[in-house]
């Protein structure tokens, strides 16, 4: 198979590389030299570096598109120029994807591409699936509804589209845990706020099979949730990060104080969303890693 794949120097990108060594990928990145040094240990000859799609009239020659792109939502305050950039690098790169596959006269069977789980935003302790409808002027919800907008435009009898509504995923080399890591080392790890948001999560390794999965699997289409079966809150999953490292609980971090820190950003960490993968394990997928503490034993512990 022939992949279109952008965003694959990212830390999702990244992992998913591996799993795709025996097929030819043509990875979009604004610096090919930067990229090659970045993933020499995964290409295995396979990869081929495209610097725009511009260089493209169409997608005639690719068999799938995955669409991983797009500017960190949680690095950096949401000022209106940081607000237009997150929204930018996702939006335009999509359309000019969905251009290229309307441009296409054999396009893609599937294209693949990112969202999040804030597109919910907060749901309290109730637990939802993909069929919850969603009204929200929150900037996650925004973000993440006209990104699917766009993509769906490209959906055709020849062309199936997913979408990837994913929750914060937990790696060893980057996203959200690495972050997290160094208050639990000091010994001043704690919940945040109240602790009773839930937190809907997924490990890298499950995240980057998961959408193996949809890849290969003809009939999947429509959004997905990419998280685990089981989401715990922000008390549980502190709680657990804190015992797998053998560290303190002992300091929970107001919501004022992050929320000053943050500003607007601060919902990330705050709004509950128990998500719940009814899709993904509806069409047969089975998780390696479905509860936290295996999970971060398995990141903290024996590959350290």
């Amino acid at each position: 198979m022939k992949i279109l794949l952008t965003g694959g120097t990212g830390f999702i990108g990244s992992e998913l590389l591996k799993l795709l060594t025996t097929h030819q990928v043509v990875l979009l990145t604004r610096s090919p030299e930067r990229a090659r040094q970045h993933l020499q240990h995964t290409d295995l000859g396979n990869i081929e570096y495209l610097d725009s799609l511009d260089r493209l009239a169409d997608l005639n020659h690719i068999d799938a598109v995955i669409n991983l792109a797009g500017e960190p939502i949680a690095d950096k305050r949401w000022t209106r120029q940081q607000k237009e950039k997150i929204c930018k690098s996702r939006w335009e790169i999509t359309e000019k994807i969905v251009e290229l596959i309307h441009a296409s006269t054999e396009p893609p069977s599937v294209f693949i591409s990112g969202s999040a789980v804030g597109y919910y935003g907060d749901q309290q302790e109730h637990p939802f699936d993909e069929c919850l409808k969603v009204n929200s002027d929150e900037f996650p919800h925004m973000v993440c509804a006209q990104w699917e907008h766009i993509a769906k435009r490209a959906k055709s009898e020849q062309t199936r589209v997913c979408f990837l509504r994913t929750g914060v995923v937990l790696g060893e080399h980057g996203g959200a845990l690495a972050k997290m890591l160094l208050p639990y080392k000091l010994g001043v790890g704690g919940p945040l706020g109240n602790g009773n948001q839930y937190m809907p999560w997924i490990h890298i390794l499950d995240m980057v099979r998961a959408i193996m999965y949809l890849l290969e699997t003809s009939h999947a289409h429509g959004a997905f949730n990419m998280c685990a079966p089981h989401p715990v809150t922000n008390r549980i999953f502190s709680s657990t990060l804190a015992k797998t490292l053998k560290r303190p609980h002992i300091l929970f971090t107001p919501k004022w104080v992050m929320e000053i820190a943050m500003g607007e950003s601060a919902c990330l960490l705050f709004d509950s969303m128990r998500a719940k993968p009814k899709k993904l394990t509806e069409l047969g997928f089975k998780f390696s890693y479905s509860r936290i503490e295996p999970a971060l034993k398995h990141l903290l512990q024996e590959r350290s």
